[in-house]
């Protein structure tokens, strides 16, 4: 009875958003360097190909240099992003920053940062206030825009769709430009006098983060907010992406989807986060990240042995950001920071 409440619940905020509709499916070859008339042939066996080439050094693929453009005009950090989609608005990086109150720092204690990446298609002002509760324990909280999100957002687009659509090619591509963002803040933070530094994600944002601290040895904790084992299994089958799905059907199937995007997976990096605090947080009557594939991704943590902390919110994933719920994620969140960074 409970499940059935907060299914229907879902199923409503999810319907809120009617701006949502079918793309045409694109290979996306030339956004993979793959524009031959030998990929042309086969695309799908030339993307599977360009996939185990890059699961094979994801160091070179998620490698980005310290951002050398920087500039801050009050709370705002842009910089250039170090990858170059053509789509002018999106190839500047920016984030937000909330600094502690004179009267909530701590003098004695080290420099403390969190870098936070909201959900996909959050508006302006998701987790901001997760931010400033941050702040006031003392710890800065740096809201990272996601590529083609707020002011990244070309106007041509009334959603964020281009970071996960039904072109292949695009969508790896975006979501690297993401964590070679996160990256540049995270080298910008700590050149600025930042001892110690987390990262936190929701939906989308947790991938980005996990992905983001697997390939960044400067960050010390990781709150992963919604997990998932693989980026297509989400997209297959979660509630806020039927519309994405559709533009996938009748072109590939879920298993050579999910071979294809496992660069953007957060399954083949468990192992790389090894000695670093990690928090994994579920809901329990999630249809946009399915439950049953964040208890595989937990297990995994287990099987592996890999040290990290679980919380399990009861409520969904829409629900998550509603009243009493937000408050008992924000709880989790806030305690796990405290204790770990």
């Amino acid at each position: 009875m409970i499940q059935r409440f907060f299914h229907r619940w879902e199923r409503r905020l999810n319907e809120v958003d009617t701006n949502r509709f079918v793309r045409p499916f694109e290979w996306g070859l030339d956004w993979l360097g793959l524009d031959s008339p030998e990929a042309a042939a086969d695309p799908l066996a030339a993307i599977e190909r360009w996939s185990t080439d890059t699961l094979a050094d994801t160091d070179a693929f998620y490698r980005s240099p310290a951002p050398h453009d920087a500039e801050r005009q009050g709370n705002v950090l842009r910089f250039a992003s170090a990858l170059a989609t053509g789509d002018v608005e999106n190839d500047t990086v920016v984030a937000r920053i909330y600094e502690p109150a004179a009267k909530d720092r701590r003098p004695a204690a080290p420099r403390r940062a969190i870098v936070v990446l909201p959900q996909w298609n959050s508006d302006p002002q998701g987790h901001v206030g997760l931010c400033r509760l941050f702040a006031r324990f003392g710890i800065t909280g740096v809201r990272l825009s996601l590529p083609y999100h707020d002011e990244r957002r070309p106007a041509h687009l009334a959603r964020a769709e281009y970071i996960v659509s039904s072109n292949i090619g695009r969508t790896l591509q975006v979501n690297r430009q993401a964590v070679l963002d996160a990256r540049g803040l995270v080298a910008w933070l700590t050149a600025h006098g930042y001892e110690r530094v987390g990262i936190m994600g929701t939906s989308l944002g947790s991938c980005l983060a996990m992905l983001t601290m697997a390939h960044e040895p400067a960050i010390r904790a990781g709150a992963f907010n919604h997990v998932s084992p693989y980026f297509a299994d989400v997209v297959w089958r979660g509630l806020s992406t039927w519309h994405v799905r559709e533009g996938l059907e009748g072109h590939i199937t879920p298993d050579a989807l999910r071979r294809v995007w496992m660069p953007i997976s957060p399954w083949p990096f468990i192992r790389r986060v090894d000695g670093r605090a990690v928090l994994l947080i579920y809901a329990k009557y999630d249809l946009t990240f399915p439950v049953d594939l964040s208890r595989v991704f937990v297990a995994e943590f287990d099987a592996q042995h890999v040290a990290h902390e679980v919380a399990v919110l009861p409520c969904g994933h829409y629900t998550t950001g509603k009243a009493p719920f937000k408050y008992l994620d924000g709880y989790a969140l806030a305690r796990f920071f405290l204790k770990r960074l």
